[in-house]
């Protein structure tokens, strides 16, 4: 068995289920010959896998990644591809009933056992099952299933090809690569996107069963929807915090049941194996293949889950038995989960908060156990083009950087895929919020009843399945479908924009949300990842959202924002970034490092605007399957080629590759200030009228090696961004708000914890051979504060020109600060303390008088830490860096440091094939190695 699949079979998610009375075949493993009729090819192949993977593993293709193999490789979605299993000889034939399960099929399949035809499926997010009683029992030798994929791009050209299918006007419908991504149900990233390849991969992507039936009266247990909410809560509106817990427990299986089947509940901790509470299930009711149930917790019996940052992940095992009339239990499961509240909160501003000073309009912010907080994160895509090589092991490193970054929310962005069970479960022990999607974005789709019927049971399984996870935050219907393609439909059809509204609200309105609610009381659905929020909602309607599609009221607030700019000349303008009341979307893309660029192409391709380099820069897409997008992409590489020379010192080193690297490290540069200036700027607004309550920034990591959004690369390395986003993310941090037109410039303290902070913020301004500037520039050496909070506040305002600076293009100001405040939910209750720097020039970097800091890096072997010291100057984005084959991160990186301080700095090993040796290749160097030939 190959590393990667032994890796992904690890992968398994912390729910048991015990299966009683049944015989259960796991099809999940070697065995399996994947082929090709057409192109006389004939490999081993796995389940789960893609044929792509399985081709890689029998050496007749490259890796995938490598090169240009995203265009080279196009012959592989263009065709059928057959999986073959071996013999199954633990299948019995004399059973009384038998079931094919399968929990992921991409996308297209129809499947055949002992030689007959079973069914076919047509969705990748779906789970199927099928009866083959009578195929099994007549099967005349050891059963051999096939499953035969057809190609996913040719058929989604087929049903647009048709009369009968739905047509929009041009401008709403996004192609990237791959066309008519919108009429089929398979991954829409898979076609191709803006940071990420298409290659439309087709194969059993997740596990597979033969479940068998020894008896009648017997159940096999195919999903559980656990719901824990506070009695009376429904999911648009804020919970009852002092009402006792219902966990209600609802089992879809194969089988059947006695007449009278009982359930019973056990609720334990965890950490401590105390059990809750145990008791059986009233109000037990069966529905076709569905038994559900409930019991109820007292109000405070349970400890709380909270977030990250916020109090202790407390868990709970949940077991649910299903027994016979004789009390025997025919099926039990177990759940880990949590107990606590998350809701979106969209009603409208009250008197209070007016009172407050809060601007008039709407909430639109998140409430965990009933206390605001603001949410601090990014986007997750994707984290592999092939799932199944998406490991268990990956993950834990991804969210050991989520929270070391200080983030407790990612939004789970549409058209990936429904995240697997291990992924939540890593969220819910790391404390890290999933507000999640369905998998639609960037397009209008169908709403003919076959397509809607396909939703509605994608829907209602994947709700069902994730349900009892506590770091489920939220369920959005799509990505930018109200806020980016109704304005274009409206206006490439004007006349029928009525029309194209109704099918948007069909889909995402009158089709999402009753399943959503029918199958969740915990948590919270809006119709778009970025809306105005909503004028009422009436359950009993057939639209029963009615959203509120037009802010345009000035001085109101409704709306969670998205925004992007690549015009970099305005990049660190405030005035060009939008007010609103969270901030769920914003960036710019920048290069990866050296380092992983070298994992996908060859040694001549690294420089800047080699072929290979640019071809694997989607930014932009071509817009269909042109392989040589030069045009487009040289746009993208543009922007960043002028965002750098419009700030940064401009590489030019006589080397190629070092000048590469260069350039590599600028683009990362420029993005993480301009993030950095932005999620200071929204965080500011939890002060201000808009009462600003979340910033996450796209994109958190990358799904291959090539230019993006991501602030970590494809294999965890960190770029600059995400150490920068760390750095702001903290609870307390102190920031200049600069208008370069005017030279107004502000100081402001903002603070995320729950209850007031007092502390003192330094002001030092120095030149940048670190000598103090006389007078400290007019500007007071320190300033005590208190900040509320979830609050921000003014600590120095100025105008540059009132600053006694001799030199603007010599000159820093550095800001400390030190403040004291309690953690939220902290358990002994002390005060804390918090510490925060950040730095300011009078001019862009390009601008300043650089001198040779002559930075150096040290490493004790006892300690394993790295002592970093500037002899010669003031060393601006002190970058540390460490070789291939080490995977982790620094404590602190792209940090100013001052003559004379010994910063001492610790690196957090994540994986290391190097034995170690990496320590003496670690490197460290300032904004000036930028200059230096």
């Amino acid at each position: 068995m190959h590393s990667w699949m032994k890796l992904a079979l690890a992968a398994i998610p912390l729910t048991v289920q015990t299966v009683l009375a049944q015989h259960v075949v796991d099809l999940t493993g070697d065995g399996w010959t994947v082929s090709s009729k057409a192109l006389n090819i004939s490999v081993p192949g796995h389940l789960p896998s893609q044929a792509h993977l399985d081709l890689y593993a029998a050496n007749v293709i490259d890796d995938p990644y490598y090169g240009l193999n995203d265009f080279d490789l196009r012959w592989i979605p263009n065709n059928n591809w057959t999986y073959t299993s071996h013999p199954l000889r633990e299948v019995s034939t004399k059973s009384k009933s038998s079931w094919l399960v399968f929990n992921g099929l991409d996308t297209f399949t129809t499947i055949e056992l002992c030689g007959k035809f079973v069914g076919t499926t047509d969705n990748q997010f779906r789970q199927y099952s099928f009866d083959v009683s009578d195929i099994v029992s007549s099967c005349k030798s050891d059963p051999v299933l096939s499953l035969n994929f057809g190609s996913a791009p040719k058929i989604a050209n087929k049903i647009a090809e048709d009369p009968m299918s739905e047509k929009w006007p041009y401008g709403p419908q996004q192609i990237y690569e791959f066309e008519n991504r919108w009429y089929i149900r398979k991954e829409q990233s898979d076609f191709g996107w803006d940071w990420g390849p298409a290659f439309a991969p087709a194969g059993p992507w997740r596990d597979a069963y033969v479940v068998q039936f020894e008896k009648e009266e017997s159940i096999y247990v195919l999903n559980t929807d656990l719901d824990i909410f506070r009695q009376g809560q429904i999911n648009h509106l804020p919970p009852d915090q002092g009402n006792p817990w219902v966990v209600n427990a609802s089992i879809d299986f194969l089988g059947s049941l006695p007449s009278n089947p009982s359930m019973h509940i056990e609720i334990k901790d965890v950490e401590s194996g105390k059990v809750l509470k145990s008791a059986a299930v009233s109000g037990i009711h069966t529905s076709g293949q569905t038994i559900t149930g409930s019991i109820t917790v007292d109000a405070d019996a349970p400890d709380l889950w909270w977030p990250s940052g916020m109090g202790k992940q407390n868990l709970y095992d949940t077991t649910i038995t299903v027994n016979g009339e004789k009390q025997e239990a025919l099926a039990n499961v177990t759940k880990r989960t949590g107990f606590r509240t998350i809701y979106l909160n969209r009603l409208n501003i009250t008197d209070d908060q007016l009172a407050q000073g809060i601007a008039p309009g709407a909430n639109w912010h998140f409430e965990v156990n009933g206390q605001e907080f603001y949410a601090k994160g990014s986007n997750f895509i994707p984290p592999d083009a092939f799932w199944p090589r998406v490991t268990e092991e990956k993950m834990n490193r991804l969210f050991d950087a989520i929270v070391a970054g200080n983030q407790n929310m990612l939004r789970v962005w549409a058209s990936g895929a429904y995240q697997p069970d291990f992924i939540y479960d890593i969220a819910d022990e790391r404390g890290v919020l999933l507000w999640s999607e369905f998998q639609f974005s960037d397009a209008m789709y169908p709403v003919n009843e076959t397509f809607l019927e396909d939703v509605a049971a994608e829907v209602a399984y994947n709700v069902r399945r994730v349900n009892h996870h506590p770091s489920l935050a939220l369920w959005a219907g799509g990505n930018e479908i109200e806020s980016l393609e109704l304005p274009l439909i409206q206006e490439a059809d004007p006349d029928n924009y009525a029309y194209w509204v109704g099918q948007y609200e069909q889909l995402f309105i009158s089709l999402i949300l009753p399943i959503v609610y029918e199958n969740s009381r915990s948590i919270s659905y809006m119709p778009s990842s970025t809306n105005n929020g909503y004028l009422y909602v009436n359950l009993s309607a057939t639209v029963p959202m009615a959203e509120r599609y037009d802010n345009t009221t000035s001085g109101e607030y409704y709306s969670d924002t998205d925004h992007y700019n690549y015009d970099s000349s305005v990049a660190f303008d405030l005035s060009t970034y939008p007010i609103g009341r969270f901030a769920n979307e914003f960036g710019y893309h920048s290069m990866p490092s050296l380092q992983t660029w070298r994992q996908a192409v060859d040694e001549e391709d690294l420089h800047f605007n080699s072929s290979t380099v640019m071809l694997r820069n989607h930014h932009y897409p071509p817009g269909g399957t042109e392989t040589h997008n030069y045009k487009n992409t040289s746009m993208g590489m543009g922007e960043m080629t002028m965002a750098v020379e419009r700030y940064y010192p401009i590489p030019d080193k006589q080397d190629s590759v070092a000048n590469f690297s260069a350039w590599c490290h600028a683009t990362q540069l420029f993005q993480a200030d301009m993030y950095k200036n932005q999620i200071q700027y929204y965080r500011r607004g939890s002060g201000m009228p808009e009462r600003q309550l979340g910033s996450l920034y796209w994109q958190l990591e990358d799904i291959w090696q090539a230019p993006t959004w991501a602030g970590i690369e494809y294999d965890g390395r960190w770029k600059v961004l995400h150490y920068v986003a760390r750095d702001i993310y903290k609870p307390i941090i102190a920031a200049p708000y600069w208008n370069y037109t005017t030279g107004d410039l502000s100081v402001y303290v903002t603070s995320d914890l729950w209850k007031t902070a007092r502390g003192t913020v330094n002001l030092t301004w120095i030149d940048l051979s670190g000598k103090p500037i006389k007078g400290n520039a007019n500007t007071p050496a320190s300033t005590h504060f208190t900040v509320g909070g979830l609050n921000t506040t003014k600590i120095f305002d100025t105008n540059i020109a009132s600053l006694h600076l001799p030199d603007k293009e010599n000159a820093v100001l550095v800001m400390s600060v030190q403040a004291t405040g309690h953690l939220p939910n902290s358990e002994n209750g002390a005060a804390s303390t918090f510490t925060h720097r950040n730095k300011f020039t009078p001019v862009f970097s390009n601008k300043l008088a650089l001198v040779d800091p002559k930075v150096e890096v040290s490493h004790d072997q006892k300690t394993g830490v790295f002592t970093v010291e500037a002899k010669g100057g003031v060393s601006l984005y002190t970058w540390l860096d460490y070789p291939a084959g080490v995977v982790g991160y620094f404590d602190d990186n792209a940090f100013t440091l001052l003559p004379g301080e010994k910063r001492k700095i610790g690196f957090t090993v994540q994986k290391d094939e190097t034995n170690g040796k990496w320590v003496k290749d670690v490197t460290v160097q300032s904004l000036w190695d930028q200059t230096t030939k």
